[in-house]
């Protein structure tokens, strides 16, 4: 079995000092996320005959300047008179930790779970003195057989997962060009457009209600942290065709997403066709609100997606599911967003107790379809092998998280990451309708 040891931690900073007295506001988006973090793993094999090492040493040099383009990164959380948390970019550095595996990297991959996966990314979470902690974390991790993880950490207060993925991407342009060839664009979030609202404008309440729930009734507290398995499945683009067919649906988002709402439905026991576990979607909303996709900041927007059955059979289920996922994509317009990020802004008291935006009894599907993780190239013809991302803490229903294919398997292939309490995991790679589709699991139970 591979195992992981640590060489040491230190602090990584940028070659070029920040503006002296330079501060980053948060925006509305990023300060109700303050309670989750983002984890991201990527893997890749490696030249033969690389001293062991030597890969940590050159991708540290290279990391030390690309961070001069990223001074969030580097920052430290502070509060403004308003008691908001915002960003002194002083520089303080990013924290790198150096380790080393046994094995090599596809021996890793063939028995690796999410406990394994975990051990090849770090986070802290935030100290008493928040000045004193580092918002993000890098792990680098060497295979002493070949290969080579880049495990990535921050909170989700400062970013979300298509900054993470923009920040791996501007790494490995630096480290293989010597520059970035899509540096990130610092700036609030947009007012709403002049002209964009109607004039009987009526505000998203059903986008503002979930949003509302989460913030004024948070659940209890678990009487107990229940272990979660995460199980990784590889669609091909035949069988994500298949999959829309099925379910009648236009996009593979609303195919998977719909298909996996209904087979982990029968997992947690709703057998009889004639309910869901309730669910909610997560968007990228940049293109929505009209931001280039190198805008920095949180873009994820949370829906519940409300279904009303009556008894169906599990095809004309999926169906179903498809069309309740594809209204309510259609419903986070640019107005529906705009309400949300104006409600936020008024309705301020969530900073006093943040919630936990995957906390509650809802199933999150998180489409990350967008995310260019495999155009993360640091070295020539060594492209990633495999993507991981996970939205922390693993509470609540359960999440699933809808990935891209590495290059080369097809514009409508897919990878899905489902999260679940650990016997769910089990019971879920023995569901017949999933298993209708013979996905590859690419990581499983033990």
């Amino acid at each position: 079995m591979a195992q992981v040891s640590f060489i040491c931690k230190r602090t990584v900073v940028s070659t070029k000092p920040v503006q002296l007295g330079k501060y980053s506001s948060l925006s509305v988006l990023d300060r109700v996320m303050e309670r989750n973090h983002l984890l991201v793993v990527l893997y890749y094999r490696s030249e033969r005959g690389m001293e062991v090492g030597g890969i940590t040493k050159k991708l540290r040099e290279s990391l030390s300047e690309m961070l001069t383009s990223f001074p969030v990164a580097t920052g430290r959380l502070l509060k403004d008179p308003k008691e908001h948390w915002m960003i002194k970019c002083n520089d303080a550095g990013v924290r790198m930790v150096e380790a080393r595996a046994k094995g090599s990297v596809e021996e890793w991959l063939r028995n690796v779970d999410r406990e394994k996966e975990l051990k090849l990314v770090h986070w802290e979470e935030m100290f008493h003195k928040p000045y004193y902690w580092s918002t993000f974390y890098v792990q680098l991790t060497e295979f002493e057989g070949g290969g080579l993880a880049i495990g990535l950490s921050c909170t989700h207060l400062v970013a979300d997962p298509t900054c993470m993925t923009m920040f791996i991407k501007a790494w490995a342009d630096t480290t293989l060009g010597g520059k970035m060839v899509s540096p990130p664009l610092f700036h609030p979030l947009p007012p709403r457009r002049l002209g964009n609202m109607t004039i009987d404008h009526k505000p998203n309440t059903h986008l503002i209600n979930h949003y509302k729930s989460f913030i004024e009734n948070p659940p209890p507290p678990a009487l107990a942290v229940e272990r979660h398995s995460t199980i990784t499945l590889a669609f091909t683009e035949q069988m994500v065709k298949s999959c829309m067919v099925m379910a009648k649906a236009l996009t593979p988002f609303e195919a998977l997403a719909a298909l996996f709402w209904v087979c982990i439905s029968n997992v947690k026991g709703k057998k009889n066709g004639s309910s869901l576990t309730n669910m909610s979607i997560c968007l990228d909303m940049r293109k929505v609100l009209g931001l280039d996709k190198g805008f920095f900041g949180n873009c994820m927007v949370y829906n519940k997606v409300p279904m009303e059955l009556g008894v169906q059979e599990n095809d004309h289920l999926l169906t179903k599911a498809a069309m309740a996922i594809k209204e309510v994509v259609g419903e986070m317009d640019n107005e529906g967003i705009m309400d949300l990020i104006e409600w936020l802004e008024h309705n301020d008291n969530y900073q006093y107790s943040p919630p936990l935006m995957n906390e509650r009894d809802d199933l999150i599907c998180v489409n990350l379809e967008g995310a260019e993780s495999y155009m993360a190239m640091f070295e020539d013809g060594f492209k990633p092998i495999r993507a991981s991302y996970y939205v922390e803490p693993a509470v609540g229903e359960g999440q699933v998280i809808v990935l891209p294919s590495p290059a080369g398997e097809g514009v409508l292939s897919r990878v899905v990451m489902v999260t679940l309490p650990e016997d769910e995991g089990v019971k879920l790679c023995k569901d017949v309708l999933l298993m209708h589709f013979s996905p590859n699991i690419l990581m499983g139970v033990k």
